[in-house]
């Protein structure tokens, strides 16, 4: 699809202007990839924060996956914006992320990505804004779509922690995560621990196999609460390290349904923190929904502070 609607129009005087084309994709091939991660680099490095998830990086690489979609916005043969859309949730409209190289902003190019987004969705949209920048909020405005969510990215220093000693439920130990081993039990927990969060609660293992492939991966820091007696997981607490900006992550944290209300998350959240500290990092972050009151008091109470917020905005309908 091209957006002509910025192409000046030829005149005798003038050559034809460069158009603007966005291709839409269901598999980027190797050198779009790279090209499109150079470009979420240099976006990164202006903005502070990444355009796009680290799902979505993810979904990058590896060819066709289901529901995704690649929207690759060029003048002439330079890239300058990207969107993905994801069409993978039974009942929300599919959600989006997009980004504009930091030189070629204020052209128009956010809203020709934000308006094909809108044509490939048929109008029913979810759009991450991460860190819910100014010109994010206008281009929402701009599209017609409302605030929908509002995800709190909070952190607390991790020198000098001072936590009380995790208490254990009766008949239950901890041990680490097995890759190859605990595949299967774990997703199995994680889907039933996130039924009601999609986007967590419908990780495949080809998504669990994508992140076991990352440099940071360290079953080391991914804990799981087992029950003595028959080994079933109860509960996990998945860390991650940032080593490049010295930060440690609560990456995820569930716990079985039927486990739940016994202290368990508190003590698996101690032990990943725990085990942070000892790597000498010197804080940590984690992400959770504004709208969670309890889990946010949880992590109030644990020293945590908001430090940015991701905003998701959707169309009405």
């Amino acid at each position: 699809m091209t957006d002509d609607a910025t192409a000046a129009a030829a005149s005798p005087d003038k050559p034809p202007a460069v158009l603007r084309r966005i291709d839409t994709l269901a598999a980027l091939a190797p050198d779009q990839s790279e090209a499109v991660l150079k470009l979420l680099a240099d976006a990164a490095r202006s903005d502070g924060q990444q355009a796009v998830s680290e799902q979505g990086r993810l979904q990058l690489r590896g060819g066709a996956r289901e529901g995704v979609r690649h929207l690759l916005l060029h003048v002439g043969d330079e890239l300058l914006g990207y969107a993905q859309l994801e069409d993978t949730d039974p009942i929300e409209a599919p959600a989006a992320e997009l980004v504009v190289h930091p030189g070629h902003r204020g052209h128009g190019h956010g809203r020709a990505l934000g308006t094909a987004l809108l044509a490939e969705s048929g109008r029913r949209l979810r759009v991450w804004a991460h860190g819910g920048h100014s010109a994010a909020r206008h281009l929402a405005q701009v599209l017609g779509l409302s605030l929908f969510r509002e995800l709190r990215q909070m952190r607390r220093p991790l020198t000098g922690l001072d936590l009380p000693d995790p208490v254990l439920p009766e008949g239950v130990t901890i041990r680490t995560f097995v890759p190859g081993g605990d595949d299967a039990a774990w997703l199995a927990v994680n889907a039933e621990a996130f039924a009601h969060h999609p986007e967590q609660g419908s990780l495949t293992q080809r998504d669990l196999d994508d992140r076991k492939a990352e440099s940071w991966f360290d079953p080391a820091g991914f804990f799981l609460a087992v029950r003595e007696d028959s080994g079933e997981i109860a509960g996990f607490h998945w860390t991650k390290v940032h080593a490049d900006e010295g930060l440690g992550e609560v990456y995820v944290v569930g716990v079985r349904p039927g486990a739940q209300g016994g202290g368990l998350g508190k003590a698996l959240t101690t032990i990943g923190l725990r085990h942070l500290a000892e790597a000498g990092l010197p804080t940590a972050m984690l992400y959770v929904d504004a709208d969670n009151k309890a889990a946010v008091s949880v992590y109030e109470r644990l020293g945590f502070v908001t430090h940015e917020t991701d905003l998701m905005y959707r169309t009405e309908s």
